[in-house]
Order: C-alpha cells, then sequence, then structure tokens
C-alpha cells in the first residue's frame, strides 16, 4: 500500500542508499554500501564555489569485510565528493572497527571508534544498517551452506539462535510465528522470554 498523496510541496533533496552483501572466494563476507546526497537546486557555497543542481553534496562508500562469526576482519572507507577536503582526514579512523563483532553493543562501540569529532556524521550512521544487512546476507540456507555449517530441520544454524529473535514485534519471542517456526524459544510471557535468549538488537543496544 502506498503512502496517502501529499500535500503540494517541492523537492529539495535526495539521498541515495545502496546496501549490498556478496560471499568471497576466501569465505569472507562483503557489506558494501555506497550514498550519495543531492539538491535540487543550484547554489553557491564558500568552499566548493558554484554547485550546479544534481551535482553530488556527498558521494561515499564503504566496504566491510565480516567473518562467519560476524567479526569484522577488513574495512575500507572512501570519500568521492565531500563538502570540505579535510572531512576525508578521518578515513583512517574507520580501521579502529577491525576485530570488533556486529552484535549486542555494536553501536556503543561504532560511536567509541568513529563517532563525534573522530569520524564522519553520514558514514559513521550507516554501521547501522550494514549490520542489519550482515545478518540478512548471511542468514538462510543458502549461505549456511557456502559457509559450510550445518541446518537444522526447521531452516536455521543448528549452532546458534536465530538471530531476528527479540529483533522486532513479530518476531518477539511470544509471538505466533516464533511458536509456530521456533517453537524451542517460544515463550509465553514475554518479560520472562527476553531473559531466556540472547537478543542481538542492530539499533540501541543493551549496553
Amino acid at each position: 500500500m502506498p503512502l496517502s498523496p501529499p500535500k503540494p510541496r517541492q523537492h529539495l533533496h535526495t539521498r541515495d542508499i545502496d546496501l549490498r552483501g556478496y560471499f568471497r572466494e576466501d569465505g569472507l563476507f562483503d557489506i558494501e554500501v555506497h550514498f550519495s546526497d543531492k539538491k535540487t537546486y543550484t547554489y553557491e557555497n564558500r568552499w566548493r564555489g558554484h554547485v550546479a543542481s544534481g551535482y553530488p553534496v556527498h558521494d561515499m562508500s564503504i566496504r566491510v569485510s565480516l567473518d562467519c562469526d560476524l567479526v569484522i576482519r577488513e574495512i575500507e572507507a572512501v570519500m568521492d565528493v565531500q563538502p570540505y577536503q579535510m572531512c576525508s582526514d578521518i578515513l583512517g579512523n574507520f580501521q579502529k572497527l577491525v576485530g570488533i563483532k556486529v552484535g549486542p553493543g555494536w553501536n556503543k562501540r561504532v560511536r567509541a571508534a568513529v563517532g563525534g569529532t573522530a569520524g564522519c556524521t553520514h558514514l559513521a550512521e550507516l554501521m547501522g544498517p550494514i549490520a542489519t544487512v550482515a545478518f540478512q546476507t548471511m542468514s538462510g540456507d543458502y549461505p549456511r551452506q557456502l559457509m559450510g555449517k550445518e541446518t537444522s530441520e526447521d531452516g536455521g544454524d543448528s549452532e546458534s539462535v536465530p538471530f531476528m529473535l527479540n529483533g522486532c514485534y513479530t518476531w518477539r519471542v511470544s509471538s505466533p510465528i516464533v511458536k509456530e517456526d521456533y517453537p524451542e524459544y517460544y515463550q509465553a510471557d514475554t518479560a520472562q522470554a527476553e531473559t531466556a535468549v540472547e537478543v542481538v538488537e542492530l539499533g540501541e543496544t543493551r549496553d
């Protein structure tokens, strides 16, 4: 169902974000994100001069390479277009994320490494979606086969708790979906259930 018809308005800004997940021949997973910001009008900027309509304000990319345990083994961040030349001075700080595992406390560790004056707001805020896409990329039967992991009869990883449990309303452990698909994790009492499983949160984590 689409959004309702909008009130009369003028289009001013577009941010395009493209996230993709890959499996590498060496056994790692690459999660790549590219984003750009563009204005629909021409403007003058003290640092950039004349900026034409449709020319990027930002054009940046990140590649995060993870092992099957969701630990970052490699990371690369680039800026093809940035508002100020000095913006790219912080790109090396993203190497501080190497060795960190995607999971509980993720946002806190990202903020410590590349938050505030240590990083770029736009790149740092994309680390949350990168974590989500990492889970989406690595979940399912086919990725588990690529990793050489066994799959249980219900399609889940036989060695771990399904990552989506308690991640949203539908996948709360008291949900009828969980009761049907993962009965071993079903709990009628949500308050008790949330302490019974390890919850991987991709938003604001319980740090």
